[in-house]
Parts: structure tokens; sequence; C-alpha cells
């Protein structure tokens, strides 16, 4: 961010999400920087990102763009992840059953002893961040001044029993439809070809490296975060070596005045 100038941020925004506490602390440091604000999604914006666009004053998606539910997922044991709403309705099911015939908590126990103290808790908590930040987020920026509007919106985002899926895709008609500020980014071709390219350098850097992470502004300041060891396929002879990607992505796109 250093550097950057103007009171409006355009950023390209591409990930699969992260923690809604990370998300909070970068959301709130942007908008303390700028007094507006624009996402562009040239592919996925999921999970925490879409919680991320919903901090911008204007979200810019493509026809084949995508959103994310924002319902948050819990991790068990190494790697079985569950969405929190389901953990919640199975603990509400068994307390339920229980309740009305006692001798139902003997068929329940190997199914509750396998989670930990707290866990109920921790879902219920994690729940109510997700939606209480988007709540936040917009009405104070997209949706201003219509609470009413930006919790219905963010009710929708977080309802993982209408979206079945944590990676199910969310269309640009739908965010319209639920009062998402959203426009066409087919609407400015100069602006799509110039998106589109800095989306296809960087896909193009992650395939060809061990980058796994990329933030890089217009004037070549970057962050690049690696991964593992990379595996380099040999080239066929007679076919020459495809050239190193720019070291500035970013190229000719300019932020707005």
């Amino acid at each position: 961010m250093r550097g950057l100038k103007g009171p409006g941020l355009d950023l390209i925004l591409h990930t699969p999400g992260g923690q809604a506490e990370a998300t909070e602390r970068i959301v709130r440091y942007i908008r303390s920087k700028f007094s507006t604000l624009r996402v562009i999604v040239p592919f996925a914006a999921m999970s925490a990102g879409t919680m991320w666009a919903m901090a911008a004053d204007e979200i810019i998606m493509g026809k084949h763009s995508q959103l994310g539910p924002i319902d948050p997922q819990v991790t068990l044991g190494n790697s079985l992840q569950m969405p929190a709403g389901a953990l919640i309705e199975q603990f509400k099911g068994a307390i339920d059953e229980c309740a009305q015939s006692p001798e139902r908590i003997t068929g329940w126990l190997p199914t509750l002893q396998q989670y930990p103290p707290g866990l109920l808790n921790f879902c219920e908590s994690a729940t109510q961040l997700s939606k209480k930040l988007v709540t936040e987020w917009l009405g104070q920026y997209m949706l201003k001044d219509n609470s009413d509007e930006a919790e219905r919106a963010a009710e929708w985002l977080a309802n993982d029993k209408e979206h079945l899926s944590h990676s199910r895709p969310i269309t640009r008609e739908q965010l319209i439809d639920h009062g998402i500020r959203v426009t066409a980014l087919e609407d400015n071709q100069d602006l799509q070809d110039a998106v589109l390219s800095v989306f296809h350098m960087a896909t193009h850097t992650f395939t060809m490296s061990t980058a796994v992470k990329i933030i890089e502004n217009h004037m070549g300041r970057r962050y690049v975060q690696h991964g593992g060891q990379m595996v380099l396929q040999q080239v066929p002879q007679g076919i020459p070596p495809q050239g190193a990607p720019p070291q500035g992505l970013l190229g000719e796109l300019q932020p707005r005045p």
C-alpha cells in the first residue's frame, strides 16, 4: 500500500478464502486508507474472499466470475472440514431427541464423544462473526444506511441450508437479486482486457513457479510467498522454452484517480 495515492482503490481479488479474523484486519486497514473501494473478481473470490468483497463500494464481475457462501468451516481431526451450521444442527438434533426420549443418548454418545468440549459454542460464535462483519460492511459502504437490506444479504450469504455446499458458486445475477451492487466486467472492454491479462499472467506464474500467493500493485511493488519444491517439466527438443513472466504482473493497469 505504501506510495499508493488517490482516494480510491481498485483491488483485483482472486482467492479461495481464509480466516474471517484476518479478513477483518485487512478490510479495516484498507478502508482506513481509501475512501472508496472497487473489488474486481476476474474468476473467484470464495468464502472469506466473498466477505472481503462485501466491504467494497462496488463489485465488478464477469459472466464467468463467482463468489461463494460465507458460512464458516470447522476442521476436525487432520483434514476433515464440516460446515459450522451442520454441526450446530446436529447438536440441536441430539438435544431435542434426547429430551423427548432419554434412552436415545446411548445412540448419540459415539458421535458426540468425538467432538472436543466447546465445539458448539465455537461454531455458533464463528457463524455470528461472519454475518456480523458482512452486515456491518454492507451497511457502512455498499448498502449505506440500509441496515435491513444489509442484514438480509448477509443472512443469505451465510445460509448453508440454501447453498448446501461451501464451494458452490454464487453468480453476479444471484448477488444482484439479493441487493448486492455488482457491475458487469464486460461493460468496459479496456478494463476487462487489463484485468484478465493480469489474472492470466498471475495464473501462469503460479503454474510455472513455486509461488502460492502474490500481492502486487501497479508500481511493481510486490510480496510473493513461495510454497514447496517446484518440479520442472522437461521441454522436448525443437520446442523453444517459454519466457519468464514479467517482473511486474500489473503492467499498464492504472488505478482510478
